[in-house]
């Protein structure tokens, strides 16, 4: 049972990793850049190229613990919030606050706007598994903007200055859509409605949170090119060789040794991953089906239990165990 248990605990282990390795690819300059371009407004009319510089700082993911309150004012800084503010390369990945837990983002960083370089935006990019996670996606992603904007508090505005807040964007990648939604991309952001006109609108002045949904499902061929380059350099199924070549070639890909050996690491621990799951899918069967021959033998009653044990190879505490199911069961 030692043993199984260890086998479980390293199958989690890699997992973890995987994940991990999943955010550090998605890190990477070049592909947050595709991200920026297809989802982000002020973002469309560059080219990667163009977009890449307006990134700030090294993206930070969540296996760094870095907490909002070391970047606030201190009584023995002189230098205002606002001023240390625009030499913040990075963002704190963590948000605590009192009582309320502490919230880890995937992947936070800032861009400068190209409209002006001294304006900002905070962009957060999630990576989720499991589309349908027991909550909807697009709720999380308002807790988490609505967490970025509280967050800028003493750090890019002080007291009632509310028009230094920075705009803020969670974007979500889900991955293993359901066929009747596909790969799709929705955006939820804040309009202006007038119930008595009158008011003249400044979008500035309340655009400051979108929220971006990614549906993606590699089984599903799209023509959107930005769908075809996200599943690719996310696939569980195409080989490293195969994958490098075709984000090369179709997306061009700039696969350097940082990005390479990333995506790299990513694909052999995704196999890895498979393999063990595989693995551990086929012990069950076998434990399961060992069990199924223990209980008919049981239910037989002309069968000892230590031959029992020596046809299942059981320890007399696994025996008793099945034992008690099988009387439970008849409850």
């Amino acid at each position: 049972m030692n043993n199984e248990l260890s086998k479980e605990l390293s199958y989690a282990k890699e997992k973890v990793q995987y994940d991990t390795q999943c955010k550090r690819v998605l890190s990477q300059r070049q592909v947050l850049a595709w991200i920026l371009k297809r989802t982000v407004k002020e973002f469309s009319d560059l080219s990667i190229g163009q977009i890449i510089p307006h990134i700030e700082g090294t993206p930070e993911i969540s296996s760094i613990s870095v907490y909002p309150g070391n970047s606030k004012e201190s009584p023995e800084d002189s230098e205002p919030a606002y001023n240390r503010a625009e030499k913040i390369s990075g963002m704190p990945n963590e948000d605590k606050v009192p009582e309320e837990g502490t919230v880890y983002f995937d992947i936070r960083f800032r861009v400068s706007v190209p409209q002006g370089n001294k304006v900002q935006m905070i962009i957060n990019v999630e990576a989720q598994k499991s589309f349908y996670p027991g909550y909807e996606i697009v709720t999380r992603g308002i807790f988490y903007s609505a967490r970025m904007i509280s967050a800028q508090s003493g750090v890019d505005f002080i007291a009632s200055d509310y028009d230094g807040i920075r705009k803020v964007y969670s974007i979500w990648l889900c991955m293993n859509a359901p066929k009747k939604i596909g790969n799709a991309i929705s955006e939820y952001s804040f309009r202006k409605r007038d119930l008595l006109p009158g008011l003249p609108d400044h979008p500035q002045a309340y655009d400051k949170i979108s929220v971006i949904i990614i549906a993606l499902n590699e089984k599903i061929s799209s023509e959107d090119l930005f769908i075809g380059m996200i599943n690719t350099l996310l696939s569980t199924e195409i080989p490293y060789h195969i994958k490098k070549k075709r984000l090369e070639e179709n997306y061009h890909f700039q696969m350097h040794s940082d990005l390479a050996k990333e995506v790299g690491l990513m694909c052999n621990l995704s196999d890895y991953v498979e393999e063990q799951g595989i693995q551990k899918g086929i012990q069950k069967g076998i434990q399961k089906g060992i069990q199924n021959v223990v209980v008919n033998l049981l239910k037989l009653g002309t069968v000892s239990d230590e031959d029992i044990m020596k046809a299942g190879n059981l320890s007399p505490e696994e025996l008793s165990r099945i034992k008690e199911e099988l009387k439970n069961s008849k409850v």
